[in-house]
């Protein structure tokens, strides 16, 4: 009596053919689709920053501002335009919302208003009250920043994102969330600060 044998003699060349087609499909088609959905830009490239990002170094040394005096913390700085109509004020009130929306974290965090003598007496007694740290404009900071707009400062003292400030005032809401998330990611993240 022969041994059966389990396997079968002869196997057909096109079914080799199918199987080294599917195997090359496994493995190409994921490369193929994710060449595709990058150059389509079928998805979003990870990028979660609300505001932009600061491509080139700047520190607060070269804006003139003493690093010293702002205690080692997260800043977020709002840099006043030259004159402050009403949009100018719903935005501080707005950027110091932000401020205040970091709750616990609001002890890693400095708010510094950076401005020129543009407020009334009575404008700068309530500003005094709050909880800005008041700063003059340094002539680097004028010339390195000559536009409004809130920086957001590392505890090392690198600017590393800025905030465009809104056109219109109905946009104000989506200006401090997206302040606030920004600030909240960096805070989570961050083991400085």
């Amino acid at each position: 009596m022969t041994p059966a044998n389990d396997f079968p003699e002869h196997t057909s060349p096109h079914k080799n053919r199918r199987s080294l087609l599917l195997l090359l499909a496994v493995f190409i088609l994921p490369i193929v689709l994710a060449k595709l959905a990058l150059d389509n830009q079928w998805l979003s490239l990870g990028v979660t920053n609300q505001g932009k990002l600061v491509t080139e170094p700047l520190t607060l040394s070269e804006l003139g501002l003493d690093q010293t005096a702002l205690d080692k913390k997260w800043l977020i700085i709002y840099r006043l335009p030259n004159d402050c109509p009403e949009l100018c004020l719903h935005s501080i009130e707005t950027v110091h919302n932000s401020y205040v929306a970091l709750g616990k974290d609001m002890p890693r965090v400095s708010a510094v208003l950076l401005k020129e003598d543009i407020f009334s007496a009575q404008q700068n007694a309530q500003l005094a009250k709050s909880q800005w740290q008041i700063l003059p404009l340094s002539p680097q900071l004028n010339s390195s920043i000559p536009e409004a707009q809130v920086l957001i400062a590392d505890p090392l003292g690198n600017i590393i994102l800025t905030h465009q400030l809104p056109a219109q005032d109905e946009l104000q809401a989506t200006f401090g969330k997206a302040i606030v998330a920004d600030m909240k990611k960096l805070l989570k993240y961050s083991k400085v600060g």
